[in-house]
Protein backbone atom coordinates (compact mmCIF):
# COMPACT_ATOMS: atom_id res chain seq x y z
CA UNK A 1 0.00 0.00 0.00
CA UNK A 2 2.48 2.29 0.83
CA UNK A 3 4.68 1.43 -2.27
CA UNK A 4 1.53 2.28 -4.39
CA UNK A 5 0.81 5.63 -2.74
CA UNK A 6 4.42 6.83 -2.96
CA UNK A 7 4.40 6.06 -6.58
CA UNK A 8 1.13 8.52 -7.11
CA UNK A 9 3.10 11.13 -5.39
CA UNK A 10 6.00 11.17 -7.38
CA UNK A 11 3.53 10.24 -10.72
CA UNK A 12 1.43 12.93 -10.03
CA UNK A 13 0.88 15.72 -12.60
CA UNK A 14 2.28 19.42 -11.36
CA UNK A 15 0.53 21.40 -13.99
CA UNK A 16 -3.22 21.12 -12.62
CA UNK A 17 -2.25 21.97 -9.56
CA UNK A 18 0.17 25.13 -10.89
CA UNK A 19 -3.06 26.13 -12.85
CA UNK A 20 -5.52 25.86 -9.60
CA UNK A 21 -2.96 27.74 -7.36
CA UNK A 22 -2.24 30.38 -10.21
CA UNK A 23 -6.22 30.53 -10.18
CA UNK A 24 -6.80 31.09 -6.85
CA UNK A 25 -4.44 33.95 -6.62
CA UNK A 26 -5.77 35.82 -9.56
CA UNK A 27 -9.34 35.35 -8.65
CA UNK A 28 -9.16 37.06 -5.52
CA UNK A 29 -9.08 40.96 -5.26
CA UNK A 30 -5.68 41.15 -3.35
CA UNK A 31 -3.90 41.12 -5.96
CA UNK A 32 -5.88 43.39 -8.33
CA UNK A 33 -6.35 45.76 -5.09
CA UNK A 34 -2.74 46.45 -4.78
CA UNK A 35 -2.23 46.49 -8.43
CA UNK A 36 -4.40 49.68 -8.68
CA UNK A 37 -2.77 51.04 -5.54
CA UNK A 38 0.19 50.72 -7.29
CA UNK A 39 0.10 52.62 -10.26
CA UNK A 40 -0.88 55.98 -8.71
CA UNK A 41 2.05 55.27 -6.22
CA UNK A 42 4.87 54.57 -8.59
CA UNK A 43 3.37 56.61 -11.29
CA UNK A 44 4.17 59.79 -8.83
CA UNK A 45 7.92 58.46 -8.00
CA UNK A 46 8.48 58.40 -11.61
CA UNK A 47 7.23 61.60 -12.29
CA UNK A 48 8.98 63.18 -9.95
CA UNK A 49 12.67 61.26 -10.81
CA UNK A 50 12.10 61.88 -13.78
CA UNK A 51 11.22 65.92 -13.13
CA UNK A 52 14.44 65.95 -10.63
CA UNK A 53 16.33 64.56 -13.20
CA UNK A 54 15.27 66.87 -15.87
CA UNK A 55 16.36 70.06 -13.11
CA UNK A 56 19.40 68.67 -12.88
CA UNK A 57 19.95 67.45 -16.39
CA UNK A 58 19.47 71.29 -17.63
CA UNK A 59 22.51 72.58 -15.67
CA UNK A 60 24.70 69.00 -16.81
CA UNK A 61 24.18 70.14 -20.09
CA UNK A 62 26.30 73.68 -19.61
CA UNK A 63 28.62 71.37 -17.58
CA UNK A 64 30.80 68.18 -18.67
CA UNK A 65 31.56 67.85 -15.23
CA UNK A 66 28.36 67.76 -13.93
CA UNK A 67 26.92 65.94 -16.72
CA UNK A 68 28.90 63.00 -15.86
CA UNK A 69 27.75 62.13 -12.59
CA UNK A 70 23.87 62.45 -13.67
CA UNK A 71 22.99 58.28 -14.38
CA UNK A 72 20.17 57.21 -14.88
CA UNK A 73 20.07 53.90 -12.45
CA UNK A 74 20.14 56.89 -9.39
CA UNK A 75 17.89 59.14 -10.69
CA UNK A 76 14.95 57.65 -11.85
CA UNK A 77 14.85 53.45 -11.24
CA UNK A 78 15.86 53.33 -7.78
CA UNK A 79 13.91 56.24 -7.06
CA UNK A 80 11.16 54.72 -9.35
CA UNK A 81 11.65 50.88 -7.95
CA UNK A 82 11.66 52.67 -4.58
CA UNK A 83 7.81 53.29 -4.59
CA UNK A 84 7.41 49.02 -5.50
CA UNK A 85 9.99 48.08 -1.94
CA UNK A 86 6.98 50.36 -0.27
CA UNK A 87 4.14 48.51 -1.75
CA UNK A 88 5.99 44.84 -1.69
CA UNK A 89 6.48 45.46 2.04
CA UNK A 90 3.37 46.73 2.89
CA UNK A 91 0.94 45.11 0.30
CA UNK A 92 2.64 42.24 -0.99
CA UNK A 93 1.98 39.89 2.33
CA UNK A 94 -1.79 39.87 2.18
CA UNK A 95 -1.57 38.63 -1.88
CA UNK A 96 0.77 36.12 -0.90
CA UNK A 97 -0.64 35.01 2.44
CA UNK A 98 -4.20 34.79 0.59
CA UNK A 99 -2.86 31.35 -1.44
CA UNK A 100 -2.24 29.43 1.96
CA UNK A 101 -4.16 31.36 4.65
CA UNK A 102 -7.51 30.95 3.04
CA UNK A 103 -7.13 27.34 2.48
CA UNK A 104 -6.82 27.14 6.41
CA UNK A 105 -9.69 29.20 7.63
CA UNK A 106 -11.90 27.29 4.79
CA UNK A 107 -10.80 23.96 5.60
CA UNK A 108 -9.90 23.27 2.10
CA UNK A 109 -6.30 22.52 3.53
CA UNK A 110 -7.21 19.31 5.19
CA UNK A 111 -8.56 17.96 1.41
CA UNK A 112 -5.35 19.35 -0.42
CA UNK A 113 -3.08 17.54 1.86
CA UNK A 114 -4.73 14.35 0.78
CA UNK A 115 -4.03 14.92 -2.48
CA UNK A 116 -0.74 12.96 -4.30
CA UNK A 117 1.51 15.30 -3.72
CA UNK A 118 3.83 15.93 -1.00
CA UNK A 119 3.66 18.70 1.24
CA UNK A 120 7.15 20.21 -0.09
CA UNK A 121 5.52 20.40 -3.95
CA UNK A 122 2.49 22.09 -2.83
CA UNK A 123 4.56 25.00 -1.13
CA UNK A 124 6.88 24.79 -3.94
CA UNK A 125 3.77 25.18 -6.05
CA UNK A 126 2.05 28.37 -3.44
CA UNK A 127 5.97 29.68 -4.34
CA UNK A 128 5.49 29.40 -8.07
CA UNK A 129 1.78 31.34 -7.57
CA UNK A 130 3.45 33.91 -5.39
CA UNK A 131 6.18 34.61 -8.27
CA UNK A 132 3.51 35.20 -11.10
CA UNK A 133 2.09 37.84 -8.66
CA UNK A 134 5.07 39.57 -7.97
CA UNK A 135 5.64 39.95 -11.82
CA UNK A 136 1.81 41.34 -12.31
CA UNK A 137 2.63 43.35 -9.26
CA UNK A 138 5.63 44.90 -11.29
CA UNK A 139 3.63 45.99 -14.35
CA UNK A 140 3.70 49.78 -12.56
CA UNK A 141 6.98 49.04 -12.78
CA UNK A 142 8.03 47.96 -15.76
CA UNK A 143 5.61 50.40 -17.96
CA UNK A 144 7.75 53.09 -16.50
CA UNK A 145 10.80 51.68 -17.42
CA UNK A 146 9.41 51.34 -21.03
CA UNK A 147 7.99 55.17 -20.55
CA UNK A 148 11.40 56.03 -20.31
CA UNK A 149 12.78 54.81 -23.21
CA UNK A 150 10.08 56.06 -24.73
CA UNK A 151 10.79 59.27 -23.59
CA UNK A 152 14.86 58.82 -24.91
CA UNK A 153 16.01 57.92 -21.71
CA UNK A 154 19.11 55.65 -21.44
CA UNK A 155 18.63 52.15 -20.30
CA UNK A 156 22.34 50.02 -19.26
CA UNK A 157 21.03 46.35 -19.38
CA UNK A 158 23.44 45.02 -16.66
CA UNK A 159 22.78 47.44 -14.26
CA UNK A 160 19.41 47.78 -14.66
CA UNK A 161 18.27 43.72 -14.87
CA UNK A 162 20.47 43.55 -11.64
CA UNK A 163 18.43 46.24 -9.82
CA UNK A 164 15.18 44.12 -11.35
CA UNK A 165 16.66 40.81 -10.03
CA UNK A 166 17.74 42.40 -6.90
CA UNK A 167 13.43 43.51 -5.94
CA UNK A 168 12.54 39.75 -7.67
CA UNK A 169 14.80 38.21 -4.74
CA UNK A 170 12.73 40.48 -2.19
CA UNK A 171 9.68 39.49 -3.21
CA UNK A 172 10.38 36.27 -2.80
CA UNK A 173 12.00 36.69 0.67
CA UNK A 174 8.62 38.19 1.27
CA UNK A 175 6.43 35.92 -0.06
CA UNK A 176 8.28 32.94 1.61
CA UNK A 177 7.74 34.78 4.94
CA UNK A 178 4.27 35.24 4.07
CA UNK A 179 3.81 31.65 3.51
CA UNK A 180 5.48 30.77 6.82
CA UNK A 181 3.54 33.20 8.85
CA UNK A 182 0.06 31.87 7.55
CA UNK A 183 1.28 28.14 7.93
CA UNK A 184 1.82 28.79 11.65
CA UNK A 185 -1.03 31.50 12.20
CA UNK A 186 -4.69 30.40 12.50
CA UNK A 187 -6.38 32.99 10.19
CA UNK A 188 -5.22 35.87 7.57
CA UNK A 189 -5.01 38.49 9.60
CA UNK A 190 -2.65 36.93 12.52
CA UNK A 191 -0.25 35.74 9.24
CA UNK A 192 -0.48 38.95 8.23
CA UNK A 193 0.37 41.11 11.80
CA UNK A 194 3.16 38.09 11.96
CA UNK A 195 4.59 39.08 8.51
CA UNK A 196 4.55 42.60 8.88
CA UNK A 197 6.41 42.42 12.57
CA UNK A 198 9.23 41.24 10.19
CA UNK A 199 8.68 44.04 7.70
CA UNK A 200 8.21 46.46 9.72
CA UNK A 201 10.77 45.22 12.19
CA UNK A 202 13.45 45.56 9.80
CA UNK A 203 12.70 48.93 9.40
CA UNK A 204 12.95 49.44 13.41
CA UNK A 205 16.58 47.58 13.38
CA UNK A 206 17.63 49.71 10.59
CA UNK A 207 16.93 52.84 13.19
CA UNK A 208 18.32 51.34 16.20
CA UNK A 209 21.32 49.34 15.51
CA UNK A 210 22.64 49.95 12.28
CA UNK A 211 26.03 51.45 12.03
CA UNK A 212 26.79 50.08 16.01
CA UNK A 213 29.73 47.95 15.30
CA UNK A 214 30.23 44.16 16.93
CA UNK A 215 26.69 41.71 18.01
CA UNK A 216 25.04 44.93 17.08
CA UNK A 217 26.04 45.20 13.28
CA UNK A 218 25.46 41.59 12.86
CA UNK A 219 22.14 41.80 13.38
CA UNK A 220 21.24 45.04 11.45
CA UNK A 221 22.95 43.07 8.76
CA UNK A 222 19.73 40.94 9.11
CA UNK A 223 17.77 43.19 8.54
CA UNK A 224 15.01 42.96 5.19
CA UNK A 225 15.70 46.93 4.21
CA UNK A 226 19.57 45.71 3.27
CA UNK A 227 18.27 42.91 0.80
CA UNK A 228 18.15 45.42 -1.97
CA UNK A 229 21.26 47.88 -1.08
CA UNK A 230 23.85 46.32 -2.73
CA UNK A 231 21.75 46.21 -5.85
CA UNK A 232 20.73 49.93 -5.87
CA UNK A 233 24.55 50.35 -5.63
CA UNK A 234 25.31 48.03 -8.98
CA UNK A 235 26.84 45.55 -7.58
CA UNK A 236 26.01 41.86 -8.04
CA UNK A 237 27.17 39.77 -4.94
CA UNK A 238 27.33 36.13 -4.95
CA UNK A 239 27.45 36.06 -0.97
CA UNK A 240 24.19 38.14 -0.85
CA UNK A 241 22.08 35.97 -3.59
CA UNK A 242 23.11 32.59 -1.57
CA UNK A 243 22.24 33.95 1.43
CA UNK A 244 18.63 35.73 0.30
CA UNK A 245 18.36 32.32 -1.82
CA UNK A 246 19.01 30.30 1.87
CA UNK A 247 16.15 32.82 3.60
CA UNK A 248 13.31 31.58 1.07
CA UNK A 249 14.22 28.36 1.14
CA UNK A 250 14.48 27.98 5.17
CA UNK A 251 11.10 29.89 5.43
CA UNK A 252 9.17 27.73 2.77
CA UNK A 253 10.57 24.92 4.70
CA UNK A 254 9.19 25.42 7.41
CA UNK A 255 6.33 26.30 5.96
CA UNK A 256 6.45 22.50 4.54
CA UNK A 257 6.92 21.47 8.45
CA UNK A 258 3.79 23.49 9.50
CA UNK A 259 1.45 23.65 7.24
CA UNK A 260 -0.06 19.53 7.23
CA UNK A 261 -2.41 19.74 9.69
CA UNK A 262 -2.67 16.42 12.69
CA UNK A 263 1.02 16.12 13.16
CA UNK A 264 2.04 16.65 16.68
CA UNK A 265 3.51 19.86 17.79
CA UNK A 266 6.73 18.06 19.23
CA UNK A 267 7.46 16.90 15.94
CA UNK A 268 7.32 20.25 13.91
CA UNK A 269 9.46 21.86 16.32
CA UNK A 270 12.13 19.07 15.85
CA UNK A 271 11.78 19.29 11.93
CA UNK A 272 12.17 23.24 12.53
CA UNK A 273 14.85 23.17 14.30
CA UNK A 274 16.43 21.04 12.06
CA UNK A 275 15.85 23.19 8.93
CA UNK A 276 16.76 26.36 11.21
CA UNK A 277 20.18 25.15 12.10
CA UNK A 278 20.93 23.89 8.23
CA UNK A 279 20.27 27.67 7.24
CA UNK A 280 22.46 29.04 10.10
CA UNK A 281 25.15 26.90 8.58
CA UNK A 282 24.51 27.81 5.24
CA UNK A 283 24.48 31.65 6.04
CA UNK A 284 27.43 31.49 7.67
CA UNK A 285 29.53 29.67 4.82
CA UNK A 286 27.65 32.91 2.21
CA UNK A 287 29.24 35.84 4.21
CA UNK A 288 32.36 34.36 3.57
CA UNK A 289 31.93 34.70 -0.15
CA UNK A 290 33.05 37.55 -1.69
CA UNK A 291 33.20 37.31 -4.99
CA UNK A 292 30.66 40.32 -6.65
CA UNK A 293 30.37 41.79 -9.78
CA UNK A 294 30.38 45.79 -10.37
CA UNK A 295 27.81 46.07 -13.20
CA UNK A 296 27.49 49.65 -13.32
CA UNK A 297 28.28 51.17 -16.35
CA UNK A 298 30.03 53.91 -14.67
CA UNK A 299 32.04 51.05 -12.67
CA UNK A 300 31.66 53.62 -9.25
CA UNK A 301 32.35 50.38 -7.22
CA UNK A 302 35.70 49.70 -8.15
CA UNK A 303 38.70 50.92 -9.08
CA UNK A 304 40.37 52.16 -12.77
CA UNK A 305 40.81 49.03 -14.47
CA UNK A 306 44.48 49.02 -14.72
CA UNK A 307 44.40 49.76 -10.82
CA UNK A 308 42.90 46.60 -10.26
CA UNK A 309 45.52 44.75 -12.18
CA UNK A 310 48.04 46.08 -10.08
CA UNK A 311 46.21 45.79 -6.90
CA UNK A 312 45.01 41.66 -7.69
CA UNK A 313 48.30 40.84 -7.60
CA UNK A 314 49.56 42.33 -4.14
CA UNK A 315 50.43 38.81 -2.56
CA UNK A 316 51.27 39.84 0.84
CA UNK A 317 48.52 40.51 3.46
CA UNK A 318 47.45 44.10 3.92
CA UNK A 319 46.38 45.56 7.39
CA UNK A 320 43.89 48.30 7.84
CA UNK A 321 43.81 49.80 10.97
CA UNK A 322 40.82 52.73 11.46
CA UNK A 323 41.44 55.06 14.15
CA UNK A 324 37.76 56.27 13.45
CA UNK A 325 34.20 55.82 15.34
CA UNK A 326 31.73 53.91 13.29
CA UNK A 327 29.45 56.97 12.80
CA UNK A 328 32.00 59.15 11.70
CA UNK A 329 31.13 60.38 8.23
CA UNK A 330 34.61 60.01 7.38
CA UNK A 331 34.59 56.35 8.28
CA UNK A 332 31.68 56.19 5.84
CA UNK A 333 33.52 57.83 2.73
CA UNK A 334 36.39 55.78 3.60
CA UNK A 335 34.52 52.81 3.48
CA UNK A 336 32.42 53.55 0.67
CA UNK A 337 35.51 55.33 -1.33
CA UNK A 338 38.18 52.77 -0.74
CA UNK A 339 37.87 50.23 1.71
CA UNK A 340 34.73 48.41 -0.30
CA UNK A 341 36.87 48.25 -3.62
CA UNK A 342 39.49 47.07 -1.60
CA UNK A 343 37.63 44.02 -0.30
CA UNK A 344 36.94 43.15 -3.81
CA UNK A 345 40.23 43.36 -5.86
CA UNK A 346 42.66 41.99 -2.79
CA UNK A 347 42.72 38.67 -2.62
CA UNK A 348 44.37 39.20 1.50
CA UNK A 349 42.68 42.39 3.21
CA UNK A 350 41.99 43.16 6.99
CA UNK A 351 40.37 45.56 8.14
CA UNK A 352 40.58 46.63 11.73
CA UNK A 353 38.56 49.38 13.57
CA UNK A 354 40.61 50.81 16.72
CA UNK A 355 37.41 53.45 17.29
CA UNK A 356 34.89 51.00 16.64
CA UNK A 357 33.56 51.01 20.58
CA UNK A 358 34.07 54.33 21.64
CA UNK A 359 31.70 56.96 20.56
CA UNK A 360 32.62 59.63 18.54
CA UNK A 361 32.29 62.56 21.08
CA UNK A 362 35.06 60.32 23.41
CA UNK A 363 37.09 59.44 20.15
CA UNK A 364 37.63 63.15 18.78
CA UNK A 365 39.79 64.40 21.71
CA UNK A 366 43.09 61.48 20.76
CA UNK A 367 45.73 62.37 19.09
CA UNK A 368 45.22 59.14 16.58
CA UNK A 369 41.88 59.77 16.27
CA UNK A 370 41.30 60.39 12.49
CA UNK A 371 44.55 57.96 11.19
CA UNK A 372 44.04 55.16 8.90
CA UNK A 373 47.38 52.97 9.08
CA UNK A 374 48.25 50.71 6.34
CA UNK A 375 50.54 47.61 7.33
CA UNK A 376 51.55 45.76 4.01
CA UNK A 377 54.21 42.75 4.64
CA UNK A 378 57.01 44.40 7.09
CA UNK A 379 55.79 48.49 5.67
CA UNK A 380 53.25 50.61 7.07
CA UNK A 381 52.55 54.25 6.42
CA UNK A 382 49.12 56.66 7.85
CA UNK A 383 47.17 58.99 5.97
CA UNK A 384 43.96 61.06 6.90
CA UNK A 385 42.38 60.88 3.62
CA UNK A 386 39.73 58.65 2.63
CA UNK A 387 40.14 59.81 -1.56
CA UNK A 388 41.88 56.69 -3.57
CA UNK A 389 43.66 59.37 -5.15
CA UNK A 390 45.90 59.85 -1.89
CA UNK A 391 45.37 56.10 -0.80
CA UNK A 392 46.21 54.13 -3.96
CA UNK A 393 49.76 55.52 -4.37
CA UNK A 394 50.44 54.76 -0.94
CA UNK A 395 49.87 51.72 -1.36
CA UNK A 396 51.59 51.59 -4.28
CA UNK A 397 54.64 52.67 -2.23
CA UNK A 398 54.57 50.24 0.13
CA UNK A 399 54.24 47.06 -2.22
CA UNK A 400 57.02 48.80 -4.69
CA UNK A 401 55.32 49.20 -7.22
CA UNK A 402 55.08 51.32 -10.20
CA UNK A 403 51.33 53.60 -10.17
CA UNK A 404 49.58 52.13 -13.40
CA UNK A 405 49.12 54.67 -16.43
CA UNK A 406 45.42 55.83 -16.40
CA UNK A 407 43.27 54.18 -19.51
CA UNK A 408 42.74 56.65 -21.88
CA UNK A 409 38.59 56.59 -23.08
CA UNK A 410 37.30 55.14 -19.73
CA UNK A 411 35.53 58.33 -18.24
CA UNK A 412 31.66 58.03 -17.78
CA UNK A 413 29.85 60.80 -19.64
CA UNK A 414 26.89 60.82 -18.22
CA UNK A 415 23.51 61.22 -19.54
CA UNK A 416 22.05 64.12 -19.04
CA UNK A 417 17.82 64.17 -20.20
CA UNK A 418 15.21 66.83 -19.91
CA UNK A 419 12.43 65.49 -20.19
CA UNK A 420 8.62 66.20 -19.28
CA UNK A 421 6.64 63.99 -17.55
CA UNK A 422 3.50 65.57 -17.06
CA UNK A 423 1.51 63.32 -19.72
CA UNK A 424 2.87 60.09 -18.13
CA UNK A 425 0.83 61.07 -14.96
CA UNK A 426 -2.79 60.24 -17.10
CA UNK A 427 -1.44 56.48 -17.65
CA UNK A 428 -0.39 55.97 -14.20
CA UNK A 429 -3.78 57.86 -12.99
CA UNK A 430 -5.93 56.86 -15.80
CA UNK A 431 -4.98 54.48 -18.44
CA UNK A 432 -3.12 51.64 -15.97
CA UNK A 433 -6.14 51.63 -13.61
CA UNK A 434 -8.97 50.96 -16.75
CA UNK A 435 -6.83 47.92 -18.10
CA UNK A 436 -5.97 46.65 -14.46
CA UNK A 437 -9.73 47.26 -13.72
CA UNK A 438 -11.02 45.33 -16.84
CA UNK A 439 -8.84 42.75 -16.32
CA UNK A 440 -10.12 41.87 -12.58
CA UNK A 441 -13.43 41.93 -14.39
CA UNK A 442 -12.43 39.62 -17.04
CA UNK A 443 -11.10 37.29 -14.32
CA UNK A 444 -14.23 37.72 -11.70
CA UNK A 445 -16.77 36.83 -14.61
CA UNK A 446 -15.19 32.64 -15.07
CA UNK A 447 -15.88 31.28 -12.41
CA UNK A 448 -16.45 27.70 -14.13
CA UNK A 449 -13.32 27.56 -15.45
CA UNK A 450 -11.87 28.09 -11.72
CA UNK A 451 -14.72 25.15 -10.90
CA UNK A 452 -13.20 23.01 -13.87
CA UNK A 453 -9.46 23.87 -12.95
CA UNK A 454 -10.25 23.05 -9.21
CA UNK A 455 -11.48 19.42 -10.32
CA UNK A 456 -9.04 19.34 -13.00
CA UNK A 457 -6.69 19.16 -9.83
CA UNK A 458 -8.23 16.43 -8.11
CA UNK A 459 -6.81 13.21 -8.51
Amino acid sequence: MRSHETFRVQDAPLRPLLVKELWEILSGRALWTMLLLMCPLIGYSFFQAVSLYGEASAAGLQSPVLAASLSPLDGVLVPTLGASYVAVTLLFPFVAIRVLGQEKESGALRLLVQLPYRSSTLIAAKLAAVLAAWVLSSVPAFSALAIWRMLDGHLFAPETLNLLFGHLLYGLLVGAIALFAASVSESAATAAIVTLAFTIGSWVLDFTVAGHPGVLDWIARLSLTQVLRTFEQGLLSAGLVVGIGTAVCGFSALATVWMPPGVHIRTKLFRSLVCVLAAAIIFGLATQIRFSVDVTEDQRNSFPVADQRVLAKLAEPLVVTIHLAAEDPRYADLQRNVLAKLERVLPNLSIRLAGGRQNLAASTGEDRYGEIEYTYGSRSDISRSTSPREILPLLYGLAEVNPPAPAPGSDYPGYPLVAGGQLTLLWFFCGLPLCIAFACWRSRRLPANHNKLTKEALP
